[in-house]
């Protein structure tokens, strides 16, 4: 391993962080270079280097070509880190285990015997096994029987398998593919692929370590994007790693590209798996097999992309099935490896946009695949991977096992099983912010959005560019850096890679001046910085209940009791929506309130008790930050705005399903359809941004809402069903204690929902951008009503679908959620 000596020089621009590892270049001479954190980069200059292409270099291009399909080098892939995965008869090899599995073996013949028990039981094996006489002929048809069904479902099983299974056992395939995903991604994102090289050279230790005691890396990353799995595959495949398994949904398997990625790696599942027993035994059997054989694993912690910018909670169903291979001992043990991936722009935003805009989703398929190679042609920057140190799994759930354990009270298997899994999923998302890099784009689009007035000045958004990156390093980010260019080239490169389909330029102007012009598509770029500062947001949400009441400074000041019970309110109606630290609501609030002092941004008056120990009686802003007209504290107002608005239209929303007075309250007719409420929880929100009601565009996003609306459920403020049967869409209605009262004129401004809807709306920001005064509340709760009166009108076709049962469930899970929900008593 070769290490460069040139360029060496620290930078003291803020896109240079000391403390970050330095970055790793992979060279056409197949030297492995070393660059330290000041190094001067270049597009050529990254892990994946762009290729040459026919047009403007031919001879390179043939040359490149040349010595990748002859295999020259680490391009041959032949002494990777891992199981052997490239053999003749690999697939049907995998088939076998599979099939073979005692679990699936031991299913399909519970199968079979229930079935036989029920045909039997129907008269369908003949009159003398439906009266159960217990005789020789009975038996055997029984078991003719049951052999018969355990061959037929052992076909769908194998069919199934075929159908899921990762096909990688091609060797030219692979580096067909490599290269073809190369080509593709080096043109989109001209600056290469990241990684650090610390992070890298102890992966590969890891690897080593894992390949030789038959363990699997089961990588899982974040995911905002397509790319998230192919920059992935790309690295290990460029590093010497054995390629991962990737766990993906059948949504993607359409013509000719399926089989494409099958054959690259992917495992296709279905996006639900029901109640069929069959199919879940299958996954696990597969799982069990690939951790058994020691393959490298990969899947999306998260389930889906997210189209916010900002994690998404957990997803539990395949993260369930690794916990159970391990847990159970089927597995020795398999090792964990969160992954972040960030980008200087995402491809999909703009679809992404269309569907948090209410637009369905389309469906996958090859046409508009390929029509999306034509975003290739763009200059999308660059890719930054970063790697968590890997950890043991089995190692993780001995630990858990042995902190249940010592609780007072013994926990039930599936209580136990329930909290090691939400302890997992969390655990990795917080790992893969604490490794996250915070991109350009992200540090533009942020300061653009946290700023008062309609533009900003160049001069003036560098320097909030190195504030904001120097605020990141603080709170324990990393910045993606770029070696000793200045901030300005930084940003200017930024601006570019955002385009003026994002980021406006006012012309004929004495400075450059930038301005928002699509805040709603920037808001993503802006959520991949607000993990990092998400306490800091919420305490300054809280005080500017105060701060925005105006007067002297002795109006503005908030007691800590005040302060505490209202960041108390805003934790708990976010906490679907934002990962918290876990030490905590006492020990983040002190912590942020001495940080936020430290930072002069509040002064903060304490006391002594009769003990001599201090506490904090009252905050306020400081001088200092009154003197800079409240930048620092406007900007995490700024940052957490949009989310309370959303939080607020929610609230607000739920007006909508008040029932008429021609109704009774606890009839069956006052079921409402889910989906038909949100999407007109979406129709009402957009009405009050156009008629200045509602501050944030962005705060209509369907993903936000859906969040707001879980939340609900689960305070048990609102009641909604969920059919087993797929075909039977949720229903939802109010649960009796929140429903608003009627007059002749209306809603009636009072009640729970409205002093919930209230509490909100006191950390909402004032100003021009919204119409305020008394007359709102007539105004808004007028249009609630106005645009759930179609919803009322369906209501008694809804209730004609609802089954029984599951209302009652619906009821019992709510009543229970009802008692242990804090929303109501905050």
């Amino acid at each position: 391993m070769a290490s460069s000596n040139k360029n060496r020089k620290r930078s003291s621009s803020p896109s240079s962080s000391p403390e970050q590892a330095p970055d790793l270049s992979i060279t056409a001479d197949d030297q492995v270079y070393l660059h330290a954190a000041g190094y001067n980069e270049s597009p050529e200059r990254g892990l994946i280097q762009s290729m040459a292409r026919f047009r403007s270099s031919p001879l390179d291009f043939i040359r490149e070509v040349s010595l990748h399909f002859s295999g020259s080098g680490w391009r041959s892939f032949d002494d990777h880190i891992g199981q052997p995965e490239f053999y003749s008869g690999f697939s049907e090899d995998m088939k076998g285990r599979v099939l073979s599995s005692p679990m699936l073996v031991a299913k399909v013949r519970e199968l079979a015997t229930k079935r036989v028990e029920v045909e039997a039981k129907e008269g369908l094996l003949g009159e003398e096994a439906q009266n159960g006489s217990g005789g020789v002929g009975e038996q055997d048809r029984k078991l003719k029987r049951r052999v018969q069904i355990e061959e037929s479902l052992m076909e769908v099983s194998e069919t199934w398998t075929d159908g899921m299974i990762c096909k990688m056992e091609s060797k030219g395939f692979i580096r067909g593919a490599y290269y073809l995903a190369t080509q593709l991604l080096t043109r989109a994102y001209h600056q290469g692929v990241h990684v650090s090289s610390e992070e890298v050279l102890r992966l590969r230790a890891v690897a080593e370590k894992a390949a030789k005691d038959k363990h699997s890396i089961i990588f899982l990353p974040c995911h905002r994007s397509h790319v998230d799995y192919v920059s992935l595959q790309i690295i290990c495949y460029r590093l010497g790693l054995a390629l991962p398994t990737v766990i993906a949904g059948d949504n993607l398997n359409f013509p000719v590209v399926g089989s494409f990625l099958q054959h690259a790696g992917a495992m296709w599942i279905r996006r639900s798996f029901g109640e069929d027993q069959l199919y879940v035994t299958l996954v696990q059997a597969y799982i069990d097999t690939l951790l058994q054989c020691g393959y490298n694993l990969e899947c999306f912690v998260e389930g889906g992309r997210s189209r916010t910018g900002k994690l998404l909670p957990p997803k539990f169903g395949i993260l369930s099935y690794m916990l159970d291979s391990v847990a159970s001992g089927r597995v020795e043990d398999a090792i964990i490896c969160p992954v972040s991936t960030q980008y200087d722009k995402v491809i999909e935003v703009d679809s992404y946009i269309s569907e948090l805009l209410g637009q369905p989703k389309p469906k996958e398929n090859l046409v508009d695949f390929l029509s999306a190679s034509s975003v290739l042609s763009l200059k999308l920057g660059r890719v930054d991977v970063r790697f968590h140190e890997p950890w043991s799994l089995r190692t993780f759930i001995d630990q858990q096992r042995s902190r249940f354990s010592k609780l007072p009270q013994q926990l039930d298997t599936k209580e136990d099983r329930v909290r090691l899994l939400r302890t997992l999923g969390y655990k990795v998302l917080s790992e893969i912010n604490d490794v996250s890099v915070v991109m350009p784009t992200a540090l533009v689009g942020t300061v653009l959005l946290t700023l008062r007035g309609r533009g900003v000045g160049k001069a003036e958004l560098i320097r909030r560019v190195e504030w904001l990156s120097d605020r990141v390093r603080a709170q324990g980010g990393r910045v993606a850096h770029f070696g000793n260019l200045p901030t300005s080239v930084v940003v200017d490169r930024a601006l570019e890679v955002l385009g003026p389909g994002l980021v406006g330029l006012v012309p004929g102007l004495p400075e450059d001046t930038f301005y928002a012009v699509d805040r709603f598509q920037l808001s993503f770029y802006r959520n991949m910085t607000i993990h990092l500062f998400i306490l800091q947001s919420l305490v300054s949400a809280a005080l500017y209940t105060h701060v925005k009441q105006g007067g002297g400074p002795e109006y503005q000041r908030m007691s800590y009791t005040d302060l505490h019970a209202q960041v108390h309110f805003l934790s708990q109606l976010f906490r679907g929506e934002f990962i918290f630290p876990t030490e905590g609501l006492d020990h983040n609030l002190a912590k942020t309130v001495e940080g936020l002092e430290a930072d002069n941004v509040i002064k903060v008056h304490r006391v002594k008790n009769e003990e001599g120990l201090e506490r904090v009686e009252y905050v306020e802003l400081s001088d200092a930050e009154r003197e800079t007209g409240r930048e620092n504290f406007d900007f995490y107002c700024f940052l957490i705005w949009p989310f309370i608005e959303a939080a607020w239209l929610g609230a607000m929303s739920l007006m909508m399903l008040t029932p008429p007075l021609t109704r009774t309250l606890g009839g069956a007719e006052n079921w409402l359809g889910l989906k038909q409420v949100q999407d007109r929880a979406q129709l009402f929100g957009k009405t009050l941004y156009h008629q200045g009601d509602l501050s944030y565009f962005e705060a209509v996003n369907k993903e936000t809402l859906k969040n707001a609306y879980t939340g609900f459920e689960e305070e048990g403020m609102i009641i909604v069903t969920k059919s087993k049967d797929k075909n039977t869409p949720a229903t939802i209605r109010l649960a009796e204690e929140w429903v608003p009262q009627r007059g002749t004129k209306g809603i009636i401004a009072e009640g729970p929902l409205w002093r919930f809807a209230e509490r909100i709306s006191s950390s909402r920001r004032e100003g021009k951008n919204r119409r305020d005064g008394a007359t709102v509340q007539t105004r808004v709760l007028e249009l609630a009503d106005k645009v759930g009166n179609e919803l009322w009108e369906d209501a008694v076709f809804v209730a004609s679908k609802l089954d029984k049962a599951d209302v009652g469930d619906a009821k019992s899970k709510a009543k229970a959620r009802r008692k242990r929900g804090s929303m109501a008593r905050l």
